[in-house]
């Protein structure tokens, strides 16, 4: 691209096609076209980062902008403002000469302003015998009418990438904070893993975000924090599967046992015993105890549960079990179908089992039929809440993403 150097009394400046493109275009608007000078610098704030401004240009344009009497720009009306650089440095909050020359290039390699070189090097108007401006020297603000339209798609442009880098951010915090509790939950629960390494990985992603500023950055660090986070629920319901199996086959060997007329196991004499009727084992028998699942992951999966327990929050089991009782009165399950249930599955998971009702109370008829089955198949060895959580997990993980935005 070729260019010439113009010596004016502005001083020697660098002339170049797109500065020359944006004369012609000045030239060719529309007849009658008019725009609200306010809404084109409100377009060009929203712009300016594709437009290469800084806050600085645009406090000088909104001075020269305040310079022009009208409230419209109109084409075929003289857009040429003409005020000298004191007026213009108390306008634009008294920045420094040099600053002001500075921003006054900026906008005019950006195509929103031309200058009108005078011959004497001042800027002024010459006015006809009724008094209406026949020539004026300045600043023409032509180019911000000709350009009216694009200015309002760049702006448009912008606040979609501003929206983008928004909600980025906003994933990434979430995933960090949902990345954080559950490498707490499971190092304070005792859970299998090297989270020490899960860690380090999760603290080195995290410092590298300092530093990252642009989307494609940003995206790509919400990528890793997901397959981080990914990574370690997988993990987990690996291991909480797991355990689970082993509970059942534990309450099986039970079972079993049990059923041995040899076993070792001795219950006392009842009146119903000594008429030779069979026992209630069901209510009576010896259960081994069952490992829970980590508090924190039954309230990530159940966040409901939180709302009725003592002071909103869940700190420890007994605040589960509370909030449980209340919710069993909510859905309107009979105090003896909880009561089985307690016994069946063993009070914290009877109030785990609560706390997932009350996630699919709207799919669910009958809270108190759905415990009792949930009871009856659980002392069959037929029903596990693994799978029950796991599923309540990943329908809870979208959601809490979805309400951020």
């Amino acid at each position: 691209m070729q260019t010439e150097h113009i010596a004016t009394p502005f001083g020697r400046r660098r002339m170049t096609l797109a500065l020359v493109k944006t004369q012609f275009d000045s030239a060719g608007i529309r007849k009658g076209k008019s725009a609200s000078k306010w809404k084109i610098y409100r377009d060009t704030c929203e712009a300016r980062s594709l437009l290469g401004l800084r806050d600085r240009a645009l406090a000088v344009l909104n001075a020269l902008l305040s310079f022009y009497p009208e409230t419209d720009l109109t084409e075929g009306s003289n857009l040429v403002v003409f005020p000298s650089n004191a007026q213009l440095i108390v306008r634009a909050n008294g920045i420094a000469g040099t600053t002001l020359r500075e921003n006054l290039g900026f906008l005019v390699r950006a195509g929103l302003i031309h200058r009108n070189d005078s011959p004497n090097g001042k800027r002024y108007a010459r006015k006809g015998r009724d008094g209406s401006i026949e020539t004026a020297y300045g600043f023409n603000l032509a180019p911000l009418l000709a350009r009216s339209e694009e200015l309002a798609l760049l702006a448009q442009r912008a606040a979609e990438g501003n929206l983008r880098l928004k909600v980025i951010k906003e994933k990434i915090t979430i995933a960090r904070r949902d990345i954080r509790k559950l490498i707490s939950a499971a190092t304070e629960e005792g859970a299998a893993g090297d989270w020490q390494s899960i860690e380090d990985r999760f603290v080195a992603i995290t410092r590298g975000l300092r530093t990252v500023k642009a989307d494609a950055g940003l995206a790509e660090s919400l990528d890793e924090l997901t397959l981080l986070r990914e990574g370690i629920v997988n993990l987990l319901e690996v291991q909480l599967i797991s355990e689970q199996s082993d509970a059942n086959g534990a309450e099986n060997r039970q079972h079993i046992q049990d059923s041995n007329t040899e076993s070792i196991l001795e219950f006392e004499p009842s009146s119903e015993t000594e008429q030779g009727e069979r026992p209630n084992r069901k209510a009576k028998r010896q259960r081994e105890p069952i490992r829970s699942f980590p508090l924190g992951m039954v309230v990530r999966a159940c966040p409901q549960i939180s709302d009725y327990a003592p002071g909103g929050r869940i700190g420890q089991w007994r605040d589960l079990m509370a909030a449980a009782v209340v919710v069993r009165s909510m859905l309107g399950v009979s105090p003896s179908g909880y009561q089985e249930a307690c016994e069946v599955m063993g009070p914290e998971h009877a109030a785990i089992a609560m706390a997932c009702i009350l996630e699919r109370a709207g799919d669910i008829n009958s809270a108190g039929a759905y415990l009792r089955d949930l009871t009856a198949r659980s002392g069959r060895g037929e029903f596990s809440l693994g799978p029950m959580l796991m599923a309540l997990m990943r329908i809870a993980a979208p959601t809490r993403t979805r309400s951020a935005k």
